[in-house]
C-alpha cells in the first residue's frame, strides 16, 4: 500500500509539473504550434496550388518526347523539336515532378545510345525509383555506360546491384549475365565460373540459363576447374 501512495504521489507530482510548465511556456508553445501548423498548412498549399499543376504540364510535354524516343528519334526526344519541348526541357522546368524524375531515366538512355557514356551516368543516377523492373534496368545500364568507358570493375559493380535489386527471371540472370562476362573481360574467370553456376542453378529456366552452359564451360577451362 505504501508503495501504491509513492506511486500516485509521483504522477501527481509529474501532472502538476507539466501543468506548470505547461501555464508558464503557453506563449511559446503556441508559437511552436503555430509554426507547426503553417509549416503543414504551407507544404499542402505548395502541392496543391504549385506542384501539381506543375506536374500536369509535364506530363503534357513528357507525352512527345516519349513518342520519340519510342521512334528512337533521339535527338528530338532530348532537345525537343522546335513546335514540342524534351526531356531536357522538362528536367530544366519541371524539376520538382515525378515526370522531371522519370524524364532523367530517357535522358539517360538517349546518351548511351548516341555514346554519350558519361553523361549517361550522370543522368541515371540522378533517376529516383522502387520500380521493381524500371530500377533494375536503370542500374544495369550505368553498368553498360561504364563497360563502354573501360571502367570493368565500376560495370561489374552495377550489374551485381541491378541483380539483386530484384529477384526476378528476367532482370537477374540478365545482369548476373552481363556482371560474369566482365569478369571474363578482366581476366577473373573464377567469379565468372561462381556466377555462371549461380545463373544456371537458380535461374536454368531463363534465356539466359538456357545458354549458360556453354560460357560456363569456357570460363572454367580459362580458369583451369
Amino acid at each position: 500500500m505504501a508503495e501504491d501512495k509513492e506511486v500516485l504521489v509521483d504522477v501527481q507530482e509529474v501532472y502538476s509539473k507539466t501543468e506548470r510548465y505547461i501555464e508558464e511556456n503557453k506563449k511559446s508553445l503556441g508559437v511552436i504550434l503555430g509554426a507547426i501548423v503553417l509549416v503543414i498548412g504551407g507544404y499542402f498549399a505548395w502541392d496543391r496550388l504549385y506542384v501539381r499543376p506543375l506536374e500536369q504540364e509535364a506530363k503534357s510535354a513528357m507525352f512527345m518526347a516519349e513518342k520519340y524516343f519510342e521512334k528512337a528519334s533521339l535527338n528530338k526526344a532530348i532537345i525537343g523539336d522546335g513546335n514540342y519541348k524534351a526531356f531536357k526541357y522538362i528536367i530544366e522546368e519541371y524539376g520538382v515532378t515525378k515526370s522531371a524524375n522519370l524524364a532523367y531515366y530517357y535522358l539517360g538512355i538517349c546518351y548511351l545510345n548516341q555514346g554519350k557514356f558519361q553523361l549517361a551516368i550522370d543522368n541515371l543516377k540522378e533517376f529516383d525509383t522502387d520500380d521493381e523492373m524500371l530500377g533494375p534496368v536503370a542500374t544495369g545500364a550505368i553498368g553498360d555506360a561504364n563497360m563502354e568507358l573501360g571502367k570493368k570493375e565500376e560495370a561489374v559493380n552495377f550489374y551485381l546491384k541491378a541483380a539483386k535489386q530484384n529477384d526476378n527471371k528476367f532482370t537477374t540472370p540478365l545482369y548476373l549475365m552481363k556482371a560474369a562476362m566482365a569478369y571474363e573481360e578482366q581476366n577473373d574467370y573464377k567469379n565468372a565460373v561462381k556466377i555462371y553456376e549461380q545463373i544456371k542453378s537458380n535461374y536454368a529456366d531463363s534465356s539466359e540459363g538456357r545458354e549458360v552452359e556453354r560460357y560456363l564451360s569456357r570460363a572454367k577451362m580459362q580458369a583451369g576447374v
